[in-house]
Parts: C-alpha cells; sequence; structure tokens
C-alpha cells in the first residue's frame, strides 16, 4: 500500500492498461517521448511552467504561464483548452468560456470540446449559443455525441418552446403590456426565432421607451437579421440618454467610428423624442458649418424640452447671429433664469452685460469623475480605457490605496505583470486590511511566477484496516527554475508508521520508516509526461542507520470532467502511470496503474467525488507482495471553508494477488481513509 505515495501520491492520471505487457510498451512510449521533448518553440518554456504549476495544484502560477504561452502562440488550441480548465479550477468561468471558444474556433472539427464549450456557454446564462452548438452537433457529430447533444439541445428548447406558446396565449387574451411583449422576445431570442424576438422587443419598447436597454436587445436582434442600418439605429439611440448601461453596452456594438449625419436622422427618425442624440446631432452639424440645420434641431429640443439650456443657448446665439435678435432675447432670457451660471454668464458677455461672479459649491476632484469613468470601462471591458482612468485617478488622489490595487489587477489582466506587481506592491501596504491582503496574495503570486526557487510539499496520512496501522508519506522539496525543460532539486521524504512494522514479511510494502535525503532533477510535464532521478540517504528513524538511497522514475497523468475543486456536477475520469526504480527495494522496477471513474457533485459547502477504483501493482523481479490488483467504490470530498489543496478519502477495495503462493491468502479486503494537504510557496 506504500507503493508509489511517496514518490507520485502528487500525480493522478490518466491511461488505463489493459495488461502487463501493454504496461511496458507504454513506458517505453513514454520514455521515447521524453527522451525528444525538446523546447519546440517561445511556448515551450511557460507552457511547461504552467504544467508544473498544475502538478502541484498552484493554479496561481499554472494561469500567467498559459496567458504568456497563448502570447507565443496564440493559434494552438491545445493552450486555450488547457488554460480554460485551469479557469474552471478556480472558478472563473466566464474567462474560461472565452477560452474554450476561441480553442473551437481555432478547431471547429473537435466535437469533445464542442460539448465542453456548449454545456459551459449554458451554466455561464449564453443559453443562445449552447442551444446552437448541441443543435449542430446533435445533427453532425458522431453516434455516442450526438445522443448527448440531442439530450441537452431537448433541455434547453423544449421550455424555451413552452414559454413562447404561454405569453403568444397571453397576450393574445389581452395582456399587451410591457412584461409580456418583453418576455416573449427574450424567449424567441434564445431560440433564434429572431424575426418573432425584433417584433415584440420593439412593441415592448414602443410601450416602455425609457428602457433603452430594450433598444440594445433589439439592435442585437437586427444585426443577426442583417438589417444593419436598423440595428446601427436603434443602437445608435440607445447611446445617447437614458440608462447609462444601456448606454455603453450599444456602444459595444456599434461600428468604431463616430456616427454620420444620416445615421444620426434614420435614429431620430426611428427615436424623434431622443434629446441628447438631437442636441448631439445639432452641435454636429455646427462643426460641419451647417447652421441653418443646426438651428432646426435646436429649435426642436427647445420646443420639447424647455428646460435645456444649453440648447437654448447655441439656438440664441445662432438667431442673434443671423440678427433676428428679437427671436434670440426670449431663449437669452431663458438662460439668465436658468441655474447654469457658466452659460449665463456666456450670455452676458455676448450681450455686453456684467458677468455676474457667485460662490460655488465644492467641486469634487477630477479623481472622482476619473474612477467614475474608469469604473464604467471596467464594467464595458475596455480595460485600456480603465488604466487611463485610473492614471488620472492617482495622480488626483496618489494616497488613495484601493485606485493602487485596481491599476494592478488592470495591469495584470492586460498581462502587463511588471507593471501589476509594482502596483500591488503599494497597494498591499493599505491600512485597509482587505485590499491589502488581496493586493499581498496578487503580489505573491506574480512574484513566484517569476521565482528562480520554489518550494512544495505534501503530506498524506492514511489508515488501513487490512494493515491496522496508520502510514504517513510527505515530502518538502525546493527545486530551481533554469529557463531550460529540467528543474534540479532537493528533497526530504518522510515514509513511516505508527507501529513501526520494521521486520515485517514484507517491511518495503508497509513502510521505510525513513527520512530520505536527496538531490534530484525533474523534466518539465510534457503532455503529462514527468521523467525524474534522485540520489541520496535513507535514514531510520527506529535504528539510526543511514542507507543509500537512488531512485527515479516516469510519470504520466490525466484527468477529465468534474473536478473536486470545480463549481459544476458531472462524470470525471482520472488516471496516473508510474514506473518506479528503486534501489532500497534490491533495486526494483516497480510499475502501478491508478483508475479512478465516478461522478462529482456539488458545489456548495461540501464538494464530493463518487469514483470506483480500479488499481494494478506489478514489479519486474516477479516478487508476489508486489503483484495486485484493486477494485472497489471510494469518495473524496472537501468542505468549502479547507484549503483548495486539502480532500479527505475514503475506498474500501477488494484486492488479489497476481502471483499464488501455497499457504498464503489468494485475495484481501481493505478499507482505507486518508487526507490530503498540499501547498507551494
Amino acid at each position: 500500500m506504500v507503493r508509489n505515495v511517496d514518490i507520485c501520491a502528487s500525480f493522478t492520471i490518466p491511461i488505463a492498461l489493459s495488461g502487463w505487457q501493454d504496461m511496458g510498451v507504454s513506458i517505453l512510449v513514454f520514455a521515447a517521448a521524453l527522451a525528444g521533448a525538446q523546447p519546440p518553440d517561445a511556448a515551450y518554456e511557460p507552457l511547461a511552467r504552467a504544467y508544473e504549476a498544475l502538478r502541484t495544484r498552484d493554479y496561481d502560477t499554472a494561469i500567467p504561464a498559459f496567458l504568456k504561452a497563448v502570447e507565443a502562440a496564440p493559434q494552438r488550441a491545445s493552450i486555450r483548452n488547457d488554460l480554460a480548465f485551469a479557469y474552471l479550477k478556480t472558478g472563473e468561468n466566464e474567462r474560461a468560456r472565452e477560452q474554450f471558444e476561441e480553442a473551437l474556433r481555432l478547431t471547429p472539427e473537435d466535437t469533445q470540446l464542442a460539448l465542453d464549450y456548449a454545456f459551459l456557454c449554458y451554466e455561464t446564462k449564453h443559453q443562445v449559443e449552447a442551444r446552437r452548438i448541441f443543435d449542430r452537433l446533435r445533427q453532425t457529430a458522431e453516434v455516442p455525441f450526438r445522443a448527448t447533444a440531442e439530450q441537452a439541445f431537448r433541455n434547453i428548447d423544449a421550455p424555451l418552446a413552452a414559454g413562447i406558446e404561454r405569453w403568444r396565449t397571453a397576450i393574445a387574451s389581452g395582456a399587451d403590456n410591457f412584461s409580456a411583449h418583453f418576455e416573449l422576445a427574450t424567449l424567441a431570442e434564445q431560440r433564434d426565432e429572431l424575426e418573432l424576438a425584433a417584433d415584440h422587443y420593439e412593441r415592448a419598447w414602443r410601450i416602455l421607451p425609457d428602457r433603452r436597454s430594450v433598444l440594445v436587445a433589439l439592435g442585437r436582434v437586427w444585426t443577426q437579421l442583417h438589417r444593419q442600418d436598423d440595428a446601427n439605429a436603434a443602437l445608435l439611440a440607445a447611446s445617447r440618454g437614458g440608462e447609462p448601461r444601456a448606454a455603453e453596452m450599444a456602444r459595444e456594438l456599434l461600428p468604431d467610428r463616430y456616427p454620420f449625419v444620416p445615421e444620426f436622422r434614420a435614429a431620430l427618425h426611428f427615436d424623434p423624442a431622443n434629446i441628447e442624440l438631437r442636441r448631439e446631432l445639432g452641435f454636429l452639424l455646427l462643426r460641419m458649418e451647417r447652421p441653418l440645420e443646426a438651428e432646426q434641431e435646436f429649435r426642436i429640443v427647445t420646443d420639447t424640452a424647455p428646460g435645456d439650456l444649453l440648447a437654448a443657448t447655441q439656438l440664441g446665439f445662432l438667431l442673434y447671429a443671423r440678427g433676428d435678435q428679437a427671436s434670440a432675447q426670449p431663449l437669452f432670457d431663458r438662460v439668465l433664469a436658468g441655474n447654469d451660471e457658466d452659460l449665463a454668464n456666456r450670455v452676458r458677455a455676448v450681450l455686453r452685460l456684467p458677468q455676474v461672479l457667485t460662490p460655488r459649491p465644492d467641486v469634487p476632484p477630477a479623481s472622482v469623475d476619473a474612477m467614475l469613468m474608469a469604473d464604467r470601462s471596467i464594467q464595458a471591458g475596455f480595460i485600456k480605457d480603465a488604466v487611463k482612468y485610473l492614471r488620472i485617478a492617482h495622480e488626483g488622489e496618489p494616497g488613495d490605496f484601493r485606485i493602487m490595487f485596481k491599476l494592478g489587477w488592470a495591469y495584470n489582466i492586460l498581462h502587463q505583470d511588471v507593471d501589476a506587481g509594482r502596483w500591488f506592491e503599494l497597494a498591499r501596504h493599505s491600512p485597509d486590511l482587505k485590499i491589502a491582503t488581496e493586493a499581498s496574495r496578487a503580489w505573491r503570486n506574480l512574484r513566484s511566477g517569476a521565482s528562480r526557487f520554489r518550494t512544495t510539499a505534501w503530506l498524506y496520512p492514511v489508515f488501513s484496516t487490512r494493515w491496522h496501522d496508520l502510514f504517513s508519506y510527505g515530502q518538502v522539496k525546493t527545486d530551481m527554475r533554469t529557463g531550460l525543460p529540467i528543474r534540479p532539486y532537493v528533497s526530504m521524504r518522510f515514509v513511516g508508521d505508527t507501529r513501526q512494522t520494521i521486520g515485517a514479511a514484507a517491511p518495503q510494502y508497509l513502510s521505510e520508516s525513513s527520512f530520505i535525503l536527496g538531490i534530484g532533477i525533474a523534466t518539465t510535464p510534457w503532455h503529462g509526461i514527468m521523467g525524474w532521478a534522485e540520489a541520496g540517504s535513507a535514514m531510520s528513524y527506529l535504528t539510526g542507520h543511514m542507507l543509500p538511497d537512488y531512485r527515479g522514475g516516469l510519470s504520466m497523468t490525466r484527468n477529465f470532467g468534474a473536478t473536486l475543486d470545480g463549481e459544476y456536477s458531472g462524470w470525471f475520469v482520472g488516471s496516473s502511470t508510474d514506473a518506479v526504480f528503486l534501489s532500497r527495494f534490491n533495486n526494483d522496477f516497480l510499475f502501478y496503474q491508478q483508475t479512478r471513474l465516478g461522478y462529482a457533485i456539488g458545489p456548495g459547502l461540501l464538494r464530493a467525488q463518487l469514483h470506483w477504483n480500479v488499481n494494478l501493482t506489478a514489479d519486474s523481479k516477479r516478487q508476489r507482495w508486489a503483484n495486485f490488483i484493486e477494485v472497489g467504490p471510494g469518495i473524496r470530498f472537501r468542505l468549502s471553508f479547507l484549503p483548495p489543496s486539502m480532500f479527505v478519502s475514503f475506498d474500501t477495495l477488494s484486492g488479489g494477488y497476481l502471483i499464488h503462493e501455497s499457504g498464503n491468502r489468494p485475495n484481501f479486503r481493505d478499507f482505507r481513509a486518508g487526507l490530503w494537504y498540499a501547498f507551494t510557496h
């Protein structure tokens, strides 16, 4: 049972070997692959760092490394796919979806990737995209995937169809109100009934014109219907006046240029009561030296909204300039009687009247406006603009640690880690405990990704009813980044038990009862494959004797599906295959293959994986104790308030020896309870 815990307990996955010969062939294949693993391009070094970090579940290091690899090889879908799964393990589902989307764009023929992306779209409330992908796959995918896509499509489509019919019936029965039309339009858009959606979005907006967000939805649907002129008119109307968030959303969908005069006129034809839009058109016409047209627009504004002093001032100036002082004077009087002293003094300057200087209330610092614009830019996803506004805010409030932290966050999103680290370093000295804590964690994560030395530690105590003993395994290892696909390290392992079983029939199987000090070298993981070699000394804590200890091996791991630290339920499979040489076991080669297949449930306070174990152990010397197979159910779980890398496991196993000896029982049963914990510094 000690087998590989002190050697590869931190590895978990991939290939179930069908037998003894398959295992030998696989090991040779792994060795050949490892021997040929040379840095292929600029993405190799960050990828190696990312996969090494994933091995220890150090996602804060893995994700920045994956992002650097994406920059180096933006057309490589596999990198984005692995980055997406790393994001999923940290709960950043939106970013995971974005990476899956880009990976699918690069490899549209990848059916499994398409399914993963579709399910994540559904979980992140992008039901339209999910439904479209499931619809395509249920018609074009191979048989194993087609059934899954068909069921998923029905699960989405059936409620939408029922909801559309329900709202249609309600409207036909007299429910001609905003909610009825908006709900019907929303369901129709999700079901790709775009003509129906456009019709009812427009009806809903006509009932409540102040709901500019409905105009955004209408413009989005018209764009999909290739009614681009209509779409631009609706979006331009939504981008001026009304709800600030709707305006930001509309600007994201509009062309990346300033609108033309005909586009303003089309938007006003669609939304003639939009005062802000009409006033802006008036000023545009002035800049184009078309004063008569501008005068017409300002006149409509002043007639429709008498309280709009800016339009009244400009219209008065236009009338006064062409000699119509009689028509301009009532407008000037309106401005002079208003509460805008700046506009009033501009009117007084034209009329050659004395300026009026009145005490002004305290004006908020420019940093307040800059922070407001920065927050809006962040909400809209314009991170570069957010940085610009945050720098302005920092100049106005150089002691505001909240601004420093946001600057660090923004630079980190832009992958400018040097600048991000500098701002996080400043923010971690904040007197606000929350800001200081978050900034310190971010600063350490950025620093560890670029640090030369890294220390990892893990501990795994496990109780076995078969041996009526508590075994403990652990390791502390410090390795060094060399810039090459290898990392030298120093290590201290511990392998022991409470009953001090030295002298038993197979002591090496139970416990080495030693501290093992060694130096070694390990390759960076490559497609889940890692090689390592170590030389050192084992010191028995029972006898005090020291013995030479040489060990090394090859490991391969894979995990698919829902993870223990993820947020969604689902099936998973995990496998680990290891070939290990141990000098203290009479120069023996040991082979381990462990596979778990099961279902993850959660999230919440308790996250668990229910699974079935299939474990195979064999050795080159054909010793009975080292050749057996185990099968049985198990559960692993973690609590939300515990560290992400800590979990508890329970397994009930039935085993059988592959080599039979007279007088020895061929079969055994075992119940094991263990606790795993690891961390990286």
